[in-house]
């Protein structure tokens, strides 16, 4: 399969970067601070610059890009912040550092809970938190998150520490549904469950039921896509050993997590960063993102990759995702409460 890969003028814009600040105002540029991966994002940029002849400049700030973002102050050249987990994107907000953006393009492609009313923040790409199941050991078609704590899986349950974003989401998810007292029994029943200590990654999770150390396990949807469609031999085994569930929340909806963006308070160039946004969920970057990352688009219709729509049609739970954010710190401390990662 033929892949799009990022171009070297990406490393050489973030080599740059750290010895010279980036130009604060530009005639056809649009200044991006990123928490995503080099490789997951300049295909898009490459596109968006073919298509308008603006020129992207990314700087990838791994963390404490809020934090930095308000310290420039008045004078900082970000005109997008663009993060993964809807806590990251969303810090930018709660520090005051993103201004309300009023685009119709963006309003008609983003469902509404998945983007600021106030237009602060804007999903770009999802991703699903599945189950991934042997497929020589388990038939069953339809699970719950609630299942996980069902003791027939007892022994038989891998899953990366709960003190992790994409697990911590999944609990706050949970606290939203079913109350913190119902949330906190669960959380003691997957950890009954454990095959073993929560530890590693997500594509782990398909190394160890390959391995028979479990048979489910909690894992994100795109690294399927990764396993399956990557180069890595070994991967490639682990992503053929399971099958997926989507499992549902009460509603029938699959827990999600975004990539999503916010345009700077002090940005510069504003009508190029609307257009980069509006750029990002037009069908042709939303393909784009489903081809690169094996993400979910966002848009309603867009393309998605073959390996992640053999998945199953999505349907997303339609918690407001602002609730996860603020019912993380609880989520954290169940986790600890119940020596989950213990």
């Amino acid at each position: 399969m033929n892949r799009l890969l990022p171009s070297l003028t990406f490393v050489a814009a973030v080599a740059a970067s750290t010895i010279a600040p980036l130009p604060a105002q530009a005639q056809g540029e649009v200044n991006v601070y990123t928490t995503r991966e080099p490789k997951l994002i300049q295909p898009l940029f490459d596109l968006f610059t073919k298509n308008t002849g603006i020129k992207v400049n990314a700087i990838f700030v791994e963390k404490g890009m809020a934090e930095r973002v308000a310290a420039e102050g008045a004078n900082s050249p970000a005109d997008i912040m663009m993060a993964v987990d809807i806590g990251n994107v969303l810090d930018g907000v709660s520090r005051g550092v993103t201004q309300g953006v009023q685009s119709e393009a963006l309003a008609s492609a983003i469902p509404a809970n998945l983007r600021d009313k106030d237009g602060h923040w804007f999903a770009l790409s999802l991703r699903a938190r599945l189950f991934y199941v042997s497929n020589e050991r388990v038939k069953d078609k339809a699970l719950t998150y609630t299942d996980l704590a069902d003791p027939k899986w007892k022994g038989k349950i891998c899953i990366r520490s709960g003190q992790h974003p994409y697990n911590t989401a999944l609990i706050a998810a949970y606290i939203h549904h079913y109350g913190t007292a119902k949330a906190e029994e669960w959380l003691k029943g997957v950890k009954a469950n454990l095959a073993r200590k929560p530890a590693g990654g997500d594509r782990e999770v398909a190394r160890d039921i390959l391995g028979g150390i479990c048979d489910v396990g909690v894992a994100n949807s795109y690294y399927v896509g990764l396993m399956r469609g990557g180069s890595n031999e070994d991967q490639k085994k682990w992503g053929a050993a399971i099958n997926t569930i989507m499992p549902t929340f009460p509603g029938g909806g699959t827990h999600i997590n975004i990539s999503g963006a916010s345009v700077a308070k002090n940005s510069p160039n504003k009508t190029n960063a609307i257009k980069l946004l509006e750029f990002l969920v037009s069908n042709e970057a939303q393909a784009a993102y489903a081809k690169v990352n094996y993400e979910y688009p966002v848009r309603p219709g867009a393309l998605i990759d073959p390996i992640i729509a053999f998945l199953g049609t999505l349907k997303t739970d339609q918690i407001d995702l602002t609730v996860i954010v603020k019912n993380r710190k609880q989520a954290a401390e169940l986790a600890d409460k119940v020596g989950f990662d213990q």
